[in-house]
């Protein structure tokens, strides 16, 4: 009988103990994306002389329909016969992961799908950096290099090529922002904490952050 007991009461703890450890993010469901537009717009020389840094935003969510066009803005796949992308990458590595941080929790945006597929239920805009104006920002792209799939260059070239290629990324962002009058700026972060709290793999690479939002 005690045997018995001492089973249940250890089958009851360990269930416990892996329910408490449980993935953050495993509550979370994936959030697909409606078409991305890819007409309209003011026209690319309006968009580059209304391209700028904001660093206020109203605390207004984007729209399901404008998340999906800032994501295929910034690194979507625009020839869906070879999978290329909005942005180059060297040697079509297409290294970069944009992970979007937002009240609900963490996402990693899939372009294939075209869904952002759940990472951590844990809301961690604030934890990019200490600013502000970062807690109002409805979105936050945080860009992710995964040094891996740039098999084909060396160790020493490969940082510099992703950051090459979350820049790129980045400007199609703005671009995208001033074409459809939201606000954005890409900021440094604390990557140790960050990296941590997002359990990235050792090739994994912060490059940088950047908010978007509508301007205040």
């Amino acid at each position: 009988m005690q045997t018995n007991l001492r089973s249940v009461l250890f089958t009851t703890a360990l269930a416990l103990t892996l329910t408490s450890t449980a993935l953050p993010g495993q509550d979370l469901k994936p959030i697909p994306l409606p078409p991305p537009q890819t007409e309209g717009g003011r026209p690319l020389m309006e968009a580059l002389k209304l391209r700028r840094s904001t660093r206020e935003f109203k605390r207004a969510n984007l729209s399901d329909q404008g998340l999906a066009n800032l994501l295929w803005a910034g690194f979507g796949i625009n020839r869906p016969e070879t999978g290329h992308r909005t942005a180059p990458s060297a040697m079509n590595s297409q290294e970069v992961d944009l992970y979007v941080a937002l009240a609900q929790g963490l996402f990693v945006y899939d372009p294939k799908a075209n869904e952002l597929k759940p990472v951590s239920g844990e809301d961690l805009r604030a934890k990019t950096n200490g600013q502000a104006s970062i807690k109002d920002a409805p979105v936050v792209l945080i860009f992710v290099a995964d040094l891996s799939r740039l098999a084909k260059a060396s160790q020493e070239m490969r940082p510099f090529y992703a950051e090459f290629s979350a820049g790129c990324i980045s400007q199609n962002v703005y671009l995208y922002c001033a074409s459809a009058g939201l606000a954005t700026f890409v900021y440094e972060l604390n990557r140790a904490p960050l990296t941590a709290a997002m359990n990235l793999k050792p090739d994994q690479r912060i490059i940088l952050a950047q908010a978007v939002g509508f301007p205040k």
